[in-house]
């Protein structure tokens, strides 16, 4: 564990008492900085630089030496700074990119020669899109390290993405890194914690990005993994999602289909297809429950099918305390526990179920309450997601949720005035989804 420490010896002191392997030591090398910043020349620079290495590394701390701002550093005495800091006992060196001024060429020919001093580790930011792109100049010139950020997060545009290098080096030079089948979680953790997440359109990681819509795509796909991906969405930890629309073709749909079970004729398949397609040139994205509700119109199956969950009444309270909401929802028992009664007899009909929940607003409680009055583990709350979609203050919103159960997935949306309401109802329409035991019967039956 390493930590980042200015060109002052507090800074490596505090390092020492928090128990740290080494530091990472930033000093100034771009003209601006030195004379600029700190109003100091060169070379008290590279005598203050080698006095700070020669310290912590006296202290048994490994050193890593960044030139500030070294993209726009004068080369020569860019060479010449951390060329001291590796004789005075550094254990790496680094040019850091940090305002994302270089391009690729730039990058490459200060890493060219950084790197014949010694251990060399690469550092860009993305105000120029190109914080990868520069990454991997900078490892092609002979940077054996490279410094990243999980989904590219950090000041202004952020740092090199670490998912993105590392599938990039991996699948586009073969060089292994990390276990890649583990960055959309980690993407996923961070998002949590930070409460920034990824763009849709994100590589690697975004909702996105192992999406198909269009017909055509959807159809290539559908008869060859590879056609329209670079890698399988598996190496890095994620699946496939056909996305349907106004592009949605037969195979897409048809494909989403069998996903849940439901078997329709050619002819029924055609009206879900033109539904389908209707729905979304009104600019509708077109989930899960949509297209099992457009099937089962479709076969006539809508008005005989039972709800497995409904929500009955909903209650919610937020103030100067904390937040609280109380559900009853009416349940199918079979349905939920998925299984008979010991003995041979059966758990049949329905109940009602009452529960409450505190959370840190109207929103968080109302779902703790859905969650008490199901059972925690009835299903996995996958995403949340809410969309305005009138203005003002009586603002109509719309609440996307994913979840899942088993193998099974399903995303909903519900439309309200009131955010906790839609939130509530997206929820129960897809536990009711989820919750069906078997699947939709076939066309034939």
């Amino acid at each position: 564990m390493t930590s980042f420490a200015r060109g002052v010896r507090r800074d490596v002191d505090l390092a020492v008492d928090c128990g740290v392997d080494g530091v990472n030591l930033v000093v100034p090398a771009s003209d601006r900085h030195v004379e600029g910043k700190l109003d100091t020349t060169r070379e008290q620079v590279i005598a203050d630089t080698v006095e700070l290495v020669e310290y912590a590394a006296g202290h048994g701390l490994w050193v890593e030496v960044l030139g500030e701002d070294g993209s726009r550093a004068d080369l020569e005495f860019l060479e010449e700074l951390l060329g001291a800091a590796l004789e005075a006992g550094a254990d790496r060196i680094c040019a850091p990119d940090t305002v994302g001024h270089a391009t690729p060429d730039r990058v490459f020919e200060l890493y060219e020669r950084l790197s014949a001093l010694g251990p060399t580790s690469v550092h860009t930011h993305d105000d120029m899109g190109l914080a990868v792109t520069n990454a991997l100049a900078g490892v092609a010139a002979g940077a054996d390290l490279v410094h990243a950020t999980v989904t590219g997060v950090g000041e202004r545009a952020g740092n090199a993405a670490l998912e993105e290098v590392a599938i990039a080096l991996e699948h586009g030079y073969g060089v292994e890194t990390v276990d890649t089948e583990r960055l959309y979680d980690l993407g996923e953790a961070v998002a949590a914690a930070t409460g920034v997440p990824p763009a849709p359109n994100k590589a690697v990681v975004g909702e996105n990005a192992f999406t198909h819509e269009s017909g055509i795509h959807t159809d290539g796909t559908l008869k060859d993994d590879a056609m329209y991906e670079p890698y399988p969405p598996e190496t890095v930890g994620r699946t496939r999602r056909l996305a349907l629309g106004k592009h949605a073709g037969r195979a897409g749909v048809a494909a989403a289909l069998e996903e849940h079970g439901v078997e329709v004729a050619d002819e029924e398949l055609d009206e879900v297809v033109a539904r389908v397609t209707e729905l979304g040139e009104r600019g509708t994205r077109v989930t899960d429950a949509d297209l099992l509700t457009v099937a089962e119109e479709v076969q006539g199956r809508g008005r005989d099918r039972d709800r497995r969950v409904e929500l009955l009444d909903l209650t919610a309270a937020s103030g100067s305390g904390t937040p609280t909401a109380s559900v009853r929802l009416a349940v199918d028992r079979e349905a939920l526990d998925g299984r008979g009664r010991p003995g041979g007899g059966s758990s049949t009909g329905t109940d009602e179920r009452v529960a409450s929940g505190t959370g840190s607003g109207p929103v968080d409680a109302a779902i703790a309450a859905v969650r008490e009055a199901l059972g925690g583990d009835a299903a996995t709350l996958d995403s949340y997601h809410v969309d305005a979609i009138t203005g003002g203050t009586d603002a109509v919103v719309t609440v996307e949720v994913a979840m899942s159960r088993g193998d099974r997935s399903v995303t909903v949306a519900a439309a309200d005035a009131d955010i906790t309401a839609a939130s509530v109802r997206a929820m129960v329409d897809a536990m009711d989804r989820l919750l069906a035991e078997e699947p939709a019967p076939s066309a034939d039956d």
